[in-house]
């Protein structure tokens, strides 16, 4: 079983940064894609950022350039950096995985485990 776990959530002001890290276990490296989406308030979840096993990074429009997603198999860890934040980036953040060889959907539906979510509040 997955198990997800996030932090580096926090309260930030409009330009400033933040690293989230989505602790995993109980996977195997080679077979597991990893996502961020993340959820406002009166909003439906959406797409962030996701990696594959070999490394390929997609982006939504919306943080493509302020943003990237990495992961150290070593330390079982995915981040996710967050600079030049905005007020819209305002969510909770979720990290997520999918049993796939190849990139992660793109709609939560299609992701097969998920952790509880940070806080990121930009202001």
């Amino acid at each position: 079983q997955v198990q997800l776990v996030e932090s580096g959530g926090g309260s930030v002001q409009t330009g400033g940064s933040l690293r989230l890290a989505c602790e995993v276990s109980g996977y195997t490296p080679s077979t597991h894609c990893f996502a961020w989406f993340r959820q406002a308030p009166g909003k439906e979840r959406e797409h962030v950022a996701d990696i594959d096993n070999d490394g390929i990074t997609y982006y939504s429009n919306s943080v493509r350039g302020r943003f990237t997603i990495s992961k150290d198999n070593d330390e079982n860890t995915v981040y996710l950096q967050m600079n030049s934040l905005r007020p819209e980036d305002t969510g909770m953040y979720y990290c997520a995985a999918e049993y796939e060889f190849g990139a992660c959907s793109r709609n939560p539906d299609g992701l097969d485990y998920w952790g509880k979510g940070t806080q990121v509040t930009v202001s």
